[in-house]
């Protein structure tokens, strides 16, 4: 039997946020039973470390339906359950994925963890032609006088990429009606793995859904990779406000599922060229159990 849990990421909430798997000990399993057991759980994301180390743990990310190079919430679910656990106690944690290193940190209250942080890649963008905007719009169940003109209208990455399309009001973020096999065929078409609509709540937070069918998820709750690309595309363009080489922001998402979760993002730059981007948030554990590979 496989030991696994579920914990909610991106908030101290059972049940909120967005539902993570978590295999602290899958070095034995094959890959077909990694992807069996993360379309058991059914979670957006399942993570399973595949080799512990000191200093350093191996992972693979699974959806219900195939294997993704890195995932946010996840990422923050795994690191408060090593904590809790035992398996981290203090000092930077390395994650050995498919898209690289990514250095950890957490944050602690009373002895407590209560956050992790993670160092994202370095952000990688590219333009969207405004000619695709009615397209995107449509797929999204929108006018195209909808999409904001003041804010970037771009697919970017820190680890996958997204397509980011900003609306002028989050009422009308709230009542999208995704076209879902439309959001499919753009997705694979720009080279992405979702469509991210945001707006502006404020001088440097943002309002957020994210629609991801191309990998088998039809809206992800919370998704920590994409805020962060997010938050970055928004410095480099001088949307957020700086102090000093420092910019900040706070992404709301989940809230139309029923499932709000917070994802902060802190962004370093230098001049107009983004140095780093980290990524962090809470986590409550949901449930543990087991599961028994079939054959």
């Amino acid at each position: 039997m496989i030991a696994y849990c579920e914990v909610s990421a991106f908030t101290d909430t059972p049940g909120h946020g967005n539902r993570a798997g978590v295999v602290l000990d899958a070095g034995g399993l094959s890959e077909a039973e990694m992807q069996a057991l993360a379309a058991f759980l059914d979670a957006p994301e399942t993570v399973f470390v595949t080799r512990m180390g000191d200093g350093a743990v191996r992972v693979r990310y699974f959806t219900p339906t195939q294997e993704i190079d890195f995932c946010g919430h996840a990422t923050v679910a795994l690191g408060l359950r090593l904590a809790q656990n035992g398996h981290w106690t203090e000092g930077p944690l390395v994650l050995e994925t498919l898209v690289g290193r990514i250095p950890l940190t957490l944050e602690a209250e009373a002895g407590t963890p209560t956050r992790v942080w993670m160092k994202q890649r370095g952000m990688e963008s590219r333009p969207v032609d405004w000619t695709l905007r009615r397209e995107l719009a449509e797929a999204l169940g929108i006018d195209e006088r909808m999409i904001h003109r003041g804010l970037p209208l771009a697919a970017a990455s820190t680890g996958l990429w997204s397509v980011f399309v900003p609306l002028v009001d989050p009422v009308i973020l709230d009542g999208l009606e995704p076209d879902l096999t439309r959001i499919h065929a753009l997705s694979d078409a720009l080279g992405v793995c979702s469509v991210y609509a945001y707006t502006p709540m404020g001088v440097n937070r943002f309002a957020a859904r994210d629609f991801a069918p191309a990998v088998g998820i039809p809206e992800d709750p919370v998704t920590g990779s994409a805020a962060g690309a997010l938050l970055a595309l928004l410095a480099r363009e001088g949307r957020l406000p700086l102090r000093g080489d420092r910019a900040t922001g706070v992404v709301y998402q989940g809230h139309t599922l029923g499932t709000p979760g917070e994802v902060e993002v802190e962004v370093t730059l230098a001049g107009q060229v983004v140095q780093e981007v980290r990524v962090g948030g809470r986590a409550a554990l949901d449930r543990e159990g087991y599961w028994t590979p079939r054959g």
